[in-house]
């Protein structure tokens, strides 16, 4: 039986030439293209890796990994989690989105805090990725 839904959790190193404007960009496009994929997610960004939950209909999500593993800003991409036909986990959210910067870092708690109310009650896998991410990125910035 092919899955009818999945969700995809990878990270990703950004390209070094990748100009700062361009995650504007990648999240712009996300939050256009998403809703009409009937994709929801998830992204955090530290200034070096991406770590992104996307999830909706199984081809529409399979196709959004190969262009994102196809797009130069990435590379080095890595699966991390792939479920089929559970419940959405960020059903609110075309694409949330946190970058964590040197503010960011100087108010780390408020970030992990806010990392952990984004993914409270979501599975406890997904959820352990991000808080993870999140607590690693504002150590290692601070």
């Amino acid at each position: 039986m092919t899955a009818q839904f999945l969700q995809l959790t990878y990270i990703s190193t950004r390209h070094p030439q990748m100009a700062d404007s361009e995650i504007e960009r990648i999240l712009a496009a996300s939050r256009y293209n998403n809703p009409r994929n009937e994709i929801t997610g998830f992204l955090l960004f530290n200034g070096r890796r991406f770590l992104q939950h996307i999830e909706g209909p199984t081809a529409k999500v399979e196709a959004t990994f190969a262009r994102i593993g196809l797009d130069p800003r990435h590379r080095a991409l890595v699966v991390l989690g792939r479920k089929e036909n559970q419940p959405r986990v960020f059903g609110r959210w075309a694409m949330a989105f946190e970058q964590v910067t040197p503010t960011a870092a100087a108010r780390s708690e408020t970030l992990v805090q806010q990392v952990e109310r984004m993914v409270a009650g979501i599975d406890p896998h997904v959820a352990n990725h991000f808080l993870g991410y999140a607590r690693l990125t504002t150590q290692k910035a601070a």
